[in-house]
């Protein structure tokens, strides 16, 4: 029974093929705002279900998590739809809690380390509505020069596209931090490899979006009160890290 109840929590932290199911439910919420709160609450589903119970993961949950993790995360550097791009850093990032996990990472730590990873996600989903109501679609490569053009969204992007990919002082940096001290050497050269992935994934994004020639078309920007709101939760996030390192010292 603990054998299938682990298989059932590979759903919520996906592991390969179970997280062909997760990446098409997010695909088929059409709505930014349930897609936002979907990333949010799924690992956390996850993470209260694996505290329920008893026995150890077994060690090849951990060899199906890194698998899982590096083949979604060299998936982003070929994906262009930036929804889709969104939803494999989910599955890569998602199935490394198995790691931690196995490692006796207490559940609200566990879940402390999800809600690093999925709330800058659930900003760069909110971000892509607004691209496919600029332009149509979101895809890498299609616009660019979005620095001159869309100035606040840029900088939002920019900012919550680090955040995702564990840049240092974002909670998500620590979190993988963490895992890769607490990790056997081989598991650390992976996780290591995957976080280098997330980084060119994300290089290659922000190039595709960020610099380049401008759209000469009519400007269409965030507006201040919406540029505040997002930094203020950027801002938390980082305070947010800083007390997550401080929790561990």
């Amino acid at each position: 029974m603990e054998a299938i109840g682990y298989l059932l929590i590979g759903l919520f932290l996906p592991v390969f093929p179970l997280s062909i199911l997760f990446n098409a439910l997010f695909v088929r919420i059409a709505n930014p705002l349930l897609r936002s709160v979907f990333l949010v609450a799924w690992p956390q589903i996850g993470v209260l279900a694996l505290s329920a119970l008893t026995a150890e993961p077994a060690p090849w949950l951990t060899l199906c998590a890194l698998i899982t993790s590096a083949l979604y995360a060299f998936r982003l550097l070929a994906m262009r739809e930036i929804g889709r791009w969104t939803g494999f850093l989910a599955t890569s990032a998602f199935a490394l809690l198995w790691l931690p996990a196995t490692a006796g990472t207490s559940p609200s730590q566990l879940g402390a380390y999800a809600a690093a990873f999925s709330i800058p996600l659930a900003f760069i989903t909110l971000l892509t509505r607004v691209l496919e109501q600029r332009f149509g679609a979101a895809y890498i490569g299609l616009y660019g020069g979005l620095a001159q053009s869309m100035p606040r969204f840029a900088g939002v992007l920019v900012i919550s596209v680090l955040a995702a990919t564990a840049t240092p002082l974002f909670p998500a940096f620590f979190a993988m931090l963490h895992t890769l001290i607490a990790s056997q050497p081989l598991p650390a050269i992976v996780l290591a490899g995957v976080w280098l992935i997330w980084s060119w994934g994300a290089a290659r994004l922000l190039q595709g979006l960020v610099v380049g020639t401008a759209d000469p078309g009519p400007g269409y920007d965030l507006d201040a009160g919406t540029t505040w709101g997002y930094a203020i939760g950027l801002t938390a996030l980082v305070f947010a890290g800083l007390a997550l390192t401080g929790s561990r010292l």
